[in-house]
């Protein structure tokens, strides 16, 4: 039995790993490594680690874009078989890969001007809305602790993670030919904070003999707990008073969703004063739509809330605009508002139109609510550069810049040993990846201290056998 890290070690994002057991090749995730556009490009157009026409199956432990998004080129690429992963991921991947498509269309755009000027040859999106449609057809739905044999000696069962809608922990458990031992391997996926607005609490596996495990956010804390209404009440009031706008870049999926709950309670209390709150992003309306129709992901809390016929992500003064044209009246507007936009490292979208019109007045707060990777423009404005460029243009950061990390959907570096502590089992082999190098090493010498089995860091390219 063999693991290889094809993505997602040293780095955040293009989450990949490869098993070989009982002559299958499975593999685990298949996402979009997020980087500068040029170095993006040619990672994510090929597989030098395998061959995707030789895969058995995938297993997707989430629908965010660096665990799910290179999908349909894998697919495009050769592979015809089974991609498994729950109800709520399927039904966000819909919407999300062909989005991803879409992005794929203007960034080649933006990479071609470049090349022409290098007299380089133009190059191809990775892959199409079309891809994207033919991939979703090779899903198979399972729904959470729901046992399933995928191949010979390998059963699939999905735990809740706590990360996002539908997100997963895959547990295999695995009947090993070649040696003849049963063995529990348990693949992590993002792992959620736990006492989510919205979410379940991550499940504690049960005797677990191999683990790859997610590092993110090794060695730091976030500053407040999972529930901080109070701290964005008062965040808000304050940027309120000064008469300005607060524009917020969230992710489309999650993040915008628990903002709305959120607001809507603060609303409720009359914790902060009434303003029109818009959500700007078409894939972040079609995911709060999503977020309706999968109770079974929902907290007590939310579940009744649900079903006392109540939206949970709607109120009075909400609008959701979908069309090119509103997103353009509403830059032109000069009210006072609450303006949640995609995405939330400010890489893409049309976030960058409202901190375009937003970023130079200090009566304006900009307020983060989520992870950004370094270099992104997202990173550059949490760090408070004094000019960032956006459209190509530099525009001076005048406005007031907040940032509430109790959103994070990632679990921080003490959550993440309580999550490790929680789990049963020898854990004779533990690998942590999703984390910049900094991040995995302290977890890594934290867990070393806690913990009598092996635990690495793992490079990529590297094979384990086990």
């Amino acid at each position: 039995m063999k693991l290889k890290f094809c993505g997602a070690a040293g780095t955040t994002t293009g989450s990949q790993h490869l098993l070989e057991i009982n002559g299958k090749k499975i593999l685990l995730d298949c996402g979009l490594y997020q980087g500068r556009r040029d170095d993006a490009y040619e990672i994510n157009c090929n597989f030098p680690h395998f061959d995707p026409k030789e895969l058995d199956a995938v297993i997707l432990s989430h629908a965010h874009i660096d665990h799910s998004g290179n999908l349909p080129n894998l697919t495009k690429n050769g592979f015809d078989g089974n991609i498994y992963a729950t109800f709520a991921t399927r039904d966000l991947c819909q919407i999300m890969l062909s989005d991803s498509a879409r992005i794929q269309k203007s960034d080649v755009e933006y990479l071609n001007k470049k090349r022409a000027k290098k007299g380089l040859p133009e190059v191809e999106p990775l892959y199409s809305e079309i891809d994207a449609e033919r991939c979703m057809r090779q899903f198979i739905n399972v729904g959470y602790k729901r046992p399933m044999m995928i191949a010979e000696g390998v059963t699939l069962e999905f735990l809740d993670a706590g990360h996002i809608l539908g997100s997963a922990q895959i547990l295999l458990e695995i009947n090993d030919k070649e040696d003849g031992k049963t063995k529990r391997f348990l693949f992590s996926g993002d792992v959620g904070r736990g006492d989510n607005d919205i979410l379940r609490d991550p499940d504690a596996a049960k005797d677990i003999d191999y683990l790859l495990m997610e590092s993110t956010y090794g060695g730091r804390e976030h500053e407040l707990g999972t529930k901080a209404d109070d701290r964005i009440a008062t965040i808000l009031n304050r940027a309120l008073e000064k008469g300005g706008k607060v524009v917020i870049p969230a992710f489309a999926v999650e993040r915008t969703q628990q903002l709305l709950y959120v607001l809507h309670q603060l609303f409720e209390e009359k914790k902060i004063p009434e303003v029109p709150v818009y959500v700007d992003s078409p894939l972040a309306v079609n995911a709060t739509e999503i977020f309706r129709l999968h109770p079974e992901c929902f907290n007590k809390e939310v579940y009744e809330f649900l079903f006392e016929k109540r939206n949970p992500f709607g109120f009075e003064g909400l609008t959701l605009v979908r069309s090119v044209k509103s997103s353009k009246e509403l830059n032109a507007k000069k009210d006072q508002s609450i303006i949640i936009s995609a995405s939330g490292m400010c890489e893409a979208g049309r976030i960058l139109h409202h901190l375009k019109n937003s970023i130079a007045d200090e009566r304006n707060t900009i307020l983060f609510v989520g992870y950004c990777a370094q270099n992104t423009l997202g990173w550059k404005i949490r760090e408070g550069w004094e000019k960032v460029r956006i459209f190509g243009a530099e525009y001076p950061l005048r406005a007031n810049v907040e940032i509430v990390d109790s959103f994070s959907g990632h679990a921080d570096h003490s959550e993440l040993v309580d999550y490790f502590n929680a789990m049963s089992g020898t854990k004779k082999k533990v690998w942590l990846v999703h984390g910049e190098e900094k991040r995995s090493n302290i977890l890594c010498d934290a867990l070393k201290d806690i913990h009598q089995g092996e635990v690495s860091v793992a490079q990529l390219g590297e094979e384990a056998s086990f």
